[in-house]
């Protein structure tokens, strides 16, 4: 019997970890890239196999371009020899440079695109060739994306152009191949902001409060299931894109 294999990139930590997890109890086997959170992508790693799953660790830069042909060639080494299909791949990791735009370095830019936009385009290329039999893509974007955030500049316009590259992928890929986006809005504190930041953002919320992992996860098991949807960025906020 064929068993389901999805790569999720970020899959270490934070919400590519919970989107692995959901994965993982829905019947799929992983591959987790990560970068270099090497103690939590072993940590994961267990949590999955807990659940009587495989899971493969990738320790893969994906600014690099190589790099990402390097993470699919472990990916056929990994269907070769076994019975699992290559049906899902989850755009997860992404970085947050902070400065406004008269101050943000050409680093912080081009770190931004290169990990948030670039490596999910050349990702699809890669899967778009193994999906033989249709599969899926799903990127994670961000309220960000709709959002003027001038203190993080590279970050939403990389998220904006994720969401336009979503409906560009799903066209061109249609039909065997749907691809789509969740836009999460407060769900974790990032490292970027303080308590007290974090506690104001969460009072401008018409629901007040920030989303449950599961809230954001059951979105992806919702894209899963519903094969009548692509070329769509689901929005989970909480109502902050009204504010």
């Amino acid at each position: 019997m064929t068993k389901p294999l999805a790569l999720v990139t970020g899959g270490a930590r934070r919400l590519g970890k919970a989107f692995a997890l959901t994965l993982a109890r829905m019947g799929y086997d992983l591959l987790l890239q990560y970068h270099s959170a090497e103690e939590q992508a072993q940590k994961t790693k267990a949590e999955i196999e807990s659940l009587g799953v495989k899971a493969h660790l990738a320790k893969v830069d994906l600014t690099q371009p190589d790099q990402i042909e390097s993470l699919f060639s472990q990916l056929d080494f990994i269907l070769h020899p076994s019975c699992e299909e290559f049906i899902l791949l989850v755009n997860s990791a992404a970085i947050m440079p902070t400065g406004n735009p008269r101050e943000l370095e050409l680093q912080d830019w081009d770190s931004a695109l290169d990990l948030n936009l670039r490596a999910p385009f050349l990702l699809a290329q890669q899967a778009a060739k193994r999906m033989s039999a249709g599969g899926l893509i799903v990127n994670i974007s961000d309220i960000g994306a709709q959002k003027a955030w001038s203190r993080y500049p590279s970050y939403a316009v990389s998220k904006a152009g994720l969401e336009s590259l979503t409906k560009l992928l799903a066209r061109a890929l249609a039909p065997s191949i749907r691809v789509n986006a969740i836009a999460p809005g407060l769900v974790l504190p990032s490292d970027v902001v303080t308590k007290e930041q974090w506690k104001q953002l969460i009072e401008k919320l018409p629901l007040k409060r920030p989303a449950t992992l599961d809230e954001i996860t059951s979105t992806l098991e919702f894209l899963i299931n519903n094969e009548y949807i692509t070329g769509q960025t689901i929005v989970v906020d909480g109502g902050y894109s009204l504010v």
